[in-house]
């Protein structure tokens, strides 16, 4: 089944006669049984339909089984955000004396988790090159318990090189995951290529209209308990209403990725002729120093890039972005609407952010593109 069909029948029940088109939205915390024996029987198996509302309703199932069968996973589980998927995947494999080795590229707030939770707990944690490929394996440990990928990374894009990371892995028994917000499991199939667990911000693309926290990891069968548990134990569970939203997103997944995919291209390729800006930091440039890989393993790319001024002024991206009219200051991306952040590398550990100049990351929304050159170009003659 082609994919544009699959988002218009992923997480839908055609088993009934007169059924609505879309799942419908069951709101509860608590179901009612009519005899004991019901109740142990849904007790059994809480997360294959109506139990308690914390591990979810219909609906919450619904989401979760749209999700896996895109990405071709054993299960997927919802939680409250994207940062609480990521936070139960690093649980998960944390014990005291444990190592972890992370993407030095990773979302500011998984550092932050690692550096100050997970270290009070006893686990070490390396931050590694986003390039190291293959050479991974000279930095897993006997006490590795987890590696930790984002792929492209957060603000810089740089894309690692999956099967070599996960072969690397596998020889020496150590689980995988990714972060693979960017691209959607439209563009990226992270369980396809071995790993272990794959990682969505749904509340980014996925929900796609900026009006829901959301976030879903889908893994194997061999990590599946592991995982289930470790989001039951942290509590927190993804709203239904939020599951709604993002089961409407998935059907017009696909539309808004191709149009704001191939508007943020045709801008990225007109920036990067502008001499205002150093560089686009954006995969999907032949120029792009990990074109290749990307274009080996990814299917496609979405609307999110970065670019590093010419100007080294660190003023330079204040004035380029508060020229902006069409652009919207704000965190997050992955709406209909264009959004722009400044880029702050400080906090990574390796060498290889320094000396660079003012960087902007620019989400890409569904306006028109010659609205947004437009734009673009009235704040860089601002700077």
């Amino acid at each position: 089944m082609k994919t544009a069909t699959k988002l218009v029948s992923v997480g839908r029940s055609h088993a009934h006669a007169a059924a609505p088109v879309n799942p419908p939205v069951i709101r509860a915390s608590t179901f009612l049984f009519n005899k004991l024996e019901e109740f142990e029987t849904a007790q059994r198996t809480p997360f294959d339909g109506a139990f308690y509302g914390r591990v979810g309703t219909p609906t919450t199932f619904a989401f979760e089984q749209a999700i896996c069968a895109l990405e071709g996973g054993h299960r997927s589980i919802a939680t409250a955000s994207g940062l609480a998927a990521i936070t139960a995947t690093l649980m998960a494999f944390a014990e005291a004396g444990a190592h972890m080795l992370v993407v030095d590229t990773v979302y500011d707030p998984v550092r932050r988790l690692c550096n100050r939770t997970l270290a009070r707990m006893g686990v070490s944690v390396t931050y590694y090159d986003p390039a190291v490929g293959a050479g991974i394996a000279d930095l897993i440990r006997d006490e590795t318990t987890l590696i930790y990928m984002e792929s492209p990374g957060t603000g810089t894009f740089e894309i690692q090189d999956i099967p070599s990371i996960v072969a690397a892995a596998k020889s020496r028994g150590v689980p995988t995951a990714i972060d693979a917000t960017w691209a959607t499991p439209l563009f990226l199939r992270p369980i396809e290529m071995g790993v272990d667990v794959s990682i969505h911000a749904a509340t980014k693309y996925i929900v796609g209209h900026s009006d829901g926290m959301l976030g879903v990891l889908t893994t194997t069968a061999k990590m599946y308990d592991r995982l289930r548990a470790a989001t039951q134990d942290l509590g927190g569970c993804a709203g239904v209403e939020e599951c709604n939203l993002a089961l409407r997103g998935l059907r017009t997944l696909q539309a808004r990725l191709s149009q704001q995919g191939d508007t943020a291209f045709a801008l990225a390729q007109w920036l990067e002729s502008r001499d205002e800006v150093a560089r686009v930091l954006y995969p999907a440039l032949s120029g792009f120093p990990g074109h290749d890989l990307w274009k080996r393993h990814f299917d496609g790319a979405s609307g999110v890039f970065t670019i590093e001024l010419t100007d080294r002024d660190p003023e330079a991206a204040r004035r380029f972005i508060d020229a902006l009219a069409l652009f919207s200051i704000g965190f997050s991306w992955g709406g209909y609407e264009s959004l722009v952040l400044p880029v702050n590398t400080k906090s990574r550990t390796l060498p290889n952010w320094q000396n660079l100049g003012p960087m902007v990351r620019l989400q890409i929304g569904m306006e028109d593109p010659e609205d947004l050159r437009a734009d673009l170009e009235q704040a860089l003659a601002a700077i």
